[in-house]
C-alpha cells in the first residue's frame, strides 16, 4: 500500500517551467495509480514508474497539490466522490451561493461574465475577433481564447490521445466558424496568470468571461459556475435546477461543450452514483483537477 510520509507542503508553482515538469510527472502518476491501484502498488512502485525516488515522489505530490498519493487517490473514489455530491441540489439553489463572487467564492476564482446573445450565437462568431494563445499550466499545455470583453474559451491540448496543438485549436474554432482568430501569446499571457495564479484570485479583479453558445447551453454553464471548490453535483441536479428534471442528456451535452475549462468548472459534474463519467479534455486530467482542489480546500 501507498505510504503517508511527512513532507513539507509547499505552494503551488503556477506557470513556471518547473510546474509544467511536474504535471507531465503527476499525469503519469495518476494514471499508473488508475490503472494498478486493485495491485496495491506501494509508494516504491509509483516511484520507479515515474523515475524518481519515493521521496522525491512524495515531495513532489505534497508540493503540487498538499496531497500524498495515498491522500490523492483517496479523493478521487467514489466514496469520496460520493461526499462531494452531499446536498448538491442545495448548492445550486442556496441566495449566497447564486452570485459569482463573495464569501461563498472563498476557495475559488472570483468570475464575472456575460453571454453573447442568440443572435451573435446563431451567426456563428461573425464579426467577432478572438485572439489565441498557448501557454503552460499547472495542468498541462493550455489554449486560451479571448475577445476584447474576456476570456471566450479555454482547453488543455489532450495528452492522452497524442492530440497536436493544431488539433486543440481545431476543435476550439469550430465552435465559432465565422469568427476571426489570430495568434497573439502575448495577448492571452494576463489571463493565463490571472486565471492559474491563486494569489491573484482577488474579488476586485474579477475573470472576466464571454459565453458564447445556445442559450440552454449558457444557462448550463452558469449553474456550473455557481459550484464551488470542493463540492460537486450531477447531471441530474442541474436539469433540476433549470426547471427541466428529464433533461439530463442535455445537461450533459451542454457540459461537454463547456468552451471555457477550469473556469467554469466541468470538472466538478458527477455521475449520480458518485462515479467521475467523462470530461473533454481527458478523464486523467478531470482527476487532477478534482485531487488539486481537495488538496487546496483542504489546506484552507
Amino acid at each position: 500500500m501507498l505510504q503517508n510520509l511527512d513532507t513539507e507542503t509547499q505552494p503551488l508553482r503556477p506557470l513556471d517551467g518547473d510546474a509544467s515538469r511536474d504535471y507531465a510527472l503527476v499525469r503519469r502518476a495518476i494514471k499508473f495509480l488508475s490503472e494498478h491501484w486493485t495491485d496495491h502498488p506501494d509508494l516504491d512502485d509509483l516511484a520507479r514508474h515515474i523515475g524518481l525516488s519515493t521521496a522525491h515522489t512524495q515531495k513532489l505530490f505534497k508540493r503540487w497539490c498538499g496531497l500524498s498519493p495515498k491522500e490523492f487517490v483517496q479523493a478521487i473514489t467514489v466514496d469520496h466522490a460520493r461526499s462531494l455530491l452531499g446536498g448538491a441540489a442545495s448548492i445550486l439553489d442556496a441566495a449566497h451561493e447564486v452570485g459569482l463572487s463573495g464569501g461563498s467564492r472563498l476557495h475559488d476564482l472570483f468570475v464575472d461574465h456575460e453571454a453573447m446573445t442568440p443572435g451573435d450565437y446563431k451567426r456563428r462568431g461573425e464579426g467577432l475577433a478572438i485572439v489565441y494563445g498557448f501557454h503552460p499550466s499547472p495542468f498541462g499545455e493550455v489554449l486560451v481564447l479571448a475577445t476584447a470583453r474576456g476570456v471566450a474559451g479555454l482547453a488543455f491540448v489532450d495528452e492522452d490521445n497524442n492530440q497536436t496543438r493544431a488539433e486543440a485549436l481545431a476543435d476550439m474554432t469550430s465552435r465559432w466558424p465565422a469568427a476571426t482568430f489570430v495568434e497573439n501569446t502575448a495577448g492571452t499571457s494576463a489571463h493565463v496568470t490571472r486565471i492559474f495564479e491563486p494569489a491573484a484570485w482577488q474579488p476586485e479583479q474579477p475573470v472576466r468571461l464571454v459565453l458564447i453558445g445556445t442559450d440552454f447551453e449558457v444557462r448550463v454553464w452558469e449553474a456550473l459556475l455557481r459550484i464551488p471548490m470542493g463540492r460537486a453535483v450531477s447531471y441530474a441536479d442541474i436539469a433540476r435546477h433549470l426547471g427541466k428534471p428529464s433533461a439530463s442528456r442535455a445537461v450533459g451535452s451542454a457540459v461537454g461543450r463547456n468552451p471555457i475549462s477550469f473556469v467554469v468548472p466541468c470538472h466538478r459534474v458527477l455521475r449520480g452514483d458518485g462515479t467521475l463519467g467523462g470530461y473533454h479534455w481527458e478523464l486523467t486530467r478531470k482527476k487532477a483537477l478534482i485531487g488539486w482542489e481537495t488538496g487546496r480546500v483542504g489546506r484552507s
